[in-house]
C-alpha cells in the first residue's frame, strides 16, 4: 500500500506508544501488537508510518442505517427504540464463521467505505428518528477514534450510545469512553472455550474478555451477553454452565443472556446450523446456573424470544424476532401480575415508524 496521511480514513491513532527503532506498541486491544514501520496491527486497519501509528478507517463507513435496538441484541435497554448503526472494515479477530466477513475480514489493502464526519452521523441519526447510535457489524474497537468522536456529539444531542463488541478492548480504552457509552452487547463464541478461540477465531486467550466486562460494569454500562453455540465444535454444555455462573456472580443474575443459533458462513460452510433442541438444552442449563433472563436468538417465533417475570413466570414482553408485539409491563418495568420490578434500563419506545412497533 502506498500510504498517505491525506487518504480518506487516515488519522493518527489513539492508544499507542513508541518503542524505539520506529517500532510502536498499540494499546487499544488486548493483543497489544508491536508494529514495525510499514506494517499493520492484527486488525489490519492500524498502520505504522515512520514510527507513528495511524488508523485507516476514521469515518470510512461501510454501513450507516437505523436498526431496532433488539437486533443488537439489547432486549432490556430502551426497548422498542431505534439505534442508528454504523461500521467500518476490519476486526481484531479472525472468526472462520463470521457472517459479516466482507466487512470484518477486509484488512490492509481492502479498505473501503463512504467518508463521514462525526456530525454527519449524528445528524442522520436524529433525522431518521433514532433515539441512539450503535457501533456494530464489525468490531467497533478498530474504529475507536471515530466512535469516540461520534459518541461525544451524540451525548450532546441527547442520544444514547451502544456497542456490539467481542470484548477485547483494553481497560484503558474502556475507561476513556467513560460516561459516553451507555450499553454494550458482549459477544462470546462457544461459551468462551479457549481451544475454540484459538482454532476457529485466531485468538490466543479469551480470558481478557472477562476483565473487560468487569471494567464495563465499573463504568456503569448496561451489559447484555451473547453466546454463539456452534454444533460439533463449540457446543459443550459444561462451558455454557461455567460462563453463566460467571455472569451471575460478576454481572448479576438478571443480566440478559442470549444463546444464538449458528448458521454456516464464510469458511465454515461444512458445519450445519445449530439444532433448536441444542439451544434449548443450553438455555435450561444457563437457567439452572442462576440466570433469570435467558433468550434464544436467530430462531424467530421461539418462546424464548419473549421476556418472562423471574418471580411469577408471567409473559410480560412478547416479541417476533427484533420487534415487540405486546408490552405488558407496568410503569417502572413492573410485572402486571405480581408487581416484581424487572431489570430494564431507559424507557420503552412506542414508535409507529418502519423499524419498530407494537
Amino acid at each position: 500500500m502506498k500510504f498517505s496521511i491525506d487518504m480518506p480514513g487516515v488519522r493518527e491513532a489513539d492508544f499507542w506508544e513508541p518503542l524505539g527503532d520506529g517500532r510502536v506498541r498499540c494499546n487499544l486491544c488486548h493483543r497489544r501488537c508491536i508494529i514495525v514501520p510499514g506494517a499493520y496491527g492484527a486488525c489490519g486497519v492500524r498502520y505504522n508510518h515512520e514510527g507513528k501509528l495511524y488508523t485507516l478507517v476514521y469515518g470510512l463507513l461501510t454501513a450507516a442505517n437505523p436498526d431496532p435496538i433488539e437486533k443488537k441484541p439489547l432486549m432490556h435497554f430502551n426497548p422498542g427504540s431505534c439505534a442508528f448503526s454504523i461500521s467500518t472494515a476490519g476486526c481484531n479477530f479472525y472468526c472462520r464463521f463470521c457472517q459479516n466477513w466482507v466487512l470484518s475480514q477486509s484488512r490492509r489493502n481492502g479498505m473501503f467505505g463512504k467518508p463521514y464526519e462525526p456530525w454527519e452521523v449524528v445528524e442522520e441519526a436524529v433525522g431518521s428518528g433514532c433515539q441512539g447510535i450503535s457501533y456494530t457489524y464489525n468490531e467497533p474497537t478498530v474504529f475507536y477514534e471515530f466512535m469516540y468522536d461520534v459518541a461525544k456529539l451524540a451525548k450532546e444531542k441527547g442520544l444514547y450510545n451502544t456497542m456490539v463488541t467481542n470484548g477485547y478492548m483494553t481497560p484503558e480504552a474502556i475507561g476513556k469512553l467513560g460516561g459516553l457509552i451507555d450499553a454494550a452487547t458482549v459477544d462470546f463464541k462457544a461459551s468462551g472455550n479457549k481451544d475454540f478461540y484459538r482454532r476457529y477465531m485466531g485468538v490466543p486467550d479469551p480470558s481478557p474478555i472477562y476483565e473487560s466486562l468487569i471494567e464495563m460494569k465499573k463504568q456503569g454500562w448496561w451489559i447484555e451477553v451473547t453466546n454463539l453455540i456452534v454444533p460439533r465444535v463449540g457446543d459443550r454444555i459444561e462451558d455454557t454452565v461455567k460462563l453463566a455462573e460467571w455472569i451471575a456472580s460478576n454481572l448479576g443474575d438478571e443480566t440478559p443472556f442470549h444463546l444464538l443459533r449458528f448458521h454456516p458462513d464464510y469458511l465454515m460452510l461444512d458445519v450445519p446450523a445449530t439444532p433448536v433442541e441444542t439451544l434449548e438444552k443450553h438455555a435450561e442449563a444457563a437457567r439452572r446456573a442462576g440466570l433469570k433472563h435467558v433468550y434464544i436468538g436467530n430462531v424467530w417465533g421461539h418462546p424464548l424470544e419473549n421476556t418472562y417475570c423471574p418471580k411469577c413466570g408471567s409473559l410480560v414482553v412478547e416479541r417476533r424476532g427484533f420487534y415487540i408485539v405486546d408490552w405488558r409491563l407496568r410503569e417502572g418495568f413492573k410485572c402486571p401480575v405480581c408487581g416484581y420490578r424487572l431489570n430494564f434500563a431507559g424507557r420503552p419506545h412506542r414508535s409507529r415508524g418502519l423499524f419498530m412497533y407494537w
